[in-house]
């Protein structure tokens, strides 16, 4: 997301101040939308999506310059129909009433949470997954019971054309879906949300939860920063570059999840850049050309990613093409696998994420050092580590933060529906998924219930002597 959220006290525009008004009267006139109601809405949402999957396919490549259907259904349109599925399924239970222990101070009552909607909620999306980083927290806050507007990124125009087409009808009453450039998003961080839920990079998102905080707004930040792989001296070196490769190259590595970059054994370096250089030919053999590899989302992040390796090679790294041609386009804004080593933390590219086809390659010569590195820099949103050794893979954890943990595997633990995804201090705040993005989107109210028959009141009113020494007796002792 390109925008730059520099003074928080800007003032939102009229009309779309009149959105969230619109909004806000239809939560008000409905301020507890029956669970029937909800799952009515969720049944049709999923009937939109899967009746315009081509159009998606079709728009988002537009956007990208070139995108593969793999990214867009497996990383777009299938996780984002799993996520209706399984919150149709798990809502009931999700929205019951949570009894308590009352104890017995409170006795006779009774003691339950309740989650009730929170009300208009705002959602600003990024671009590099147009409509699963849209739609999924848009199911999620209705599942709730809550109304949302929806800021779409200004980098997807297409797609965000044929998302416009997903919320007519009832559902437009639930979700409206808002369009512009940079200025628009800050002045949409301004407006009183009941909550506000943001999907992009850190430095954005500090200021996303600066605007919130002018109205004491609760914040979501899904943000990104330099995921590691640490590859164990135990591990299975082409089984671990498999999983890297996927990561990295999957939607080009536009990825806030994607590795980062990569460390390993010193003696098993070169063996790890022949694996993946190996691999690189077998399933992308045509580069750049191939019809199996997704562009750069535009000439200015292309340039940033030409930049980051031009200054690491300036500083002395090493810059390996798998392919002898083929490797970028320019005009195209394609580009393919480009292996980094012999880094340093000065390199620019140490220091962004990359969100791009390049991994850097970090050598260490024995683990603590390479688990050192990871706790010297702010925690990523996730966190890989290639070994069969059981014990050594739990020392790791336990170790070390981050947003997400996988062992021998890249991407996979945010598909997991049952599970929640999100971030720890700089990579991110909250989560979403399952039931964590139900709580999220939802206020846990304390609910306590006395029928006629409640003596207690009498005796506390008459601070009654008896009363007040069977209380100290329960609870005022060692």
């Amino acid at each position: 997301m390109s925008m730059l959220l520099s003074d928080t006290r800007t003032v939102c525009n009229p009309e779309l101040k009149a959105q969230f008004d619109e909004m806000q009267l239809h939560f008000d006139a409905q301020p507890y939308l029956a669970l029937s109601q909800r799952i009515r809405l969720l049944k049709s949402l999923k009937r939109e999506l899967l009746a315009l999957e081509a159009e998606l396919v079709a728009a988002s490549s537009k956007d990208f310059g070139f995108r593969t259907a793999f990214d867009t259904i497996l990383g777009d349109i299938l996780p984002t129909v799993k996520t209706i599925s399984h919150t149709i399924k798990h809502l009931p239970k999700w929205a019951k009433n949570s009894p308590r222990k009352a104890g017995l101070s409170l006795a006779p009552s009774k003691v339950a949470v309740s989650y009730q909607p929170k009300g208009v909620v705002g959602i600003i999306s990024p671009w590099n997954y147009p409509i699963q980083l849209s739609i999924v927290p848009v199911i999620t806050a209705i599942a709730a019971g809550n109304r949302v507007l929806l800021k779409v990124s200004e980098f997807t125009p297409h797609t965000n054309q044929v998302i416009k087409k997903l919320f007519i009808g009832e559902l437009s009453e639930h979700c409206a879906v808002i369009e512009g450039e940079a200025q628009l998003s800050q002045q949409f961080s301004c407006l009183p949300f009941a909550h506000l839920f943001f999907t992009g990079s850190t430095a954005v998102g500090r200021h996303v939860m600066a605007a919130a905080s002018k109205n004491l707004t609760p914040v979501t930040l899904e943000l990104g920063g330099k995921s590691p792989v640490i590859i164990t001296a135990q591990a299975d070196i082409d089984k671990a570059a498999k999983a890297i490769l996927f990561g990295k190259m999957t939607n080009a590595g536009q990825i806030c999840v994607a590795p980062d970059y990569v460390l390993v054994p010193e003696n098993l370096q070169h063996q790890l850049v022949r694996s993946l250089c190996s691999l690189y030919k077998k399933h992308y053999n045509l580069g750049v050309e191939g019809k199996n590899l997704t562009s750069v989302i535009n000439h200015h992040h292309f340039q940033r990613l030409t930049d980051l390796l031009a200054d690491a090679q300036q500083q002395g790294a090493q810059i390996i093409k798998p392919l002898d041609e083929n490797q970028s386009d320019e005009h195209k804004h394609r580009l393919g696998l480009h292996i980094v080593t012999d880094v340093n933390d000065n390199m620019k590219l140490m220091q962004e994420e990359l969100f791009g086809p390049i991994l850097a390659i970090v050598s260490y010569q024995a683990l603590p050092q390479a688990i050192a590195y990871i706790n010297q820099r702010p925690q990523p949103l996730a966190l890989y580590i290639m070994g069969q050794d059981k014990q050594i893979n739990e020392g790791i954890q336990q170790q070390t933060q981050s947003g997400t943990f996988a062992i021998n595997d890249t991407l996979m633990q945010v598909t997991a529906d049952d599970a929640p995804f999100g971030g720890l201090g700089p990579s991110g705040m909250g989560n979403y998924h399952g039931i964590e993005g139900f709580l999220t989107f939802s206020h846990a109210r304390n609910t306590l219930k006395t029928g006629g028959f409640n003596p207690k009141l009498g005796l506390l009113l008459a601070q009654n002597k008896i009363l007040i020494k069977i209380l100290k007796w329960l609870y005022l002792r060692p």
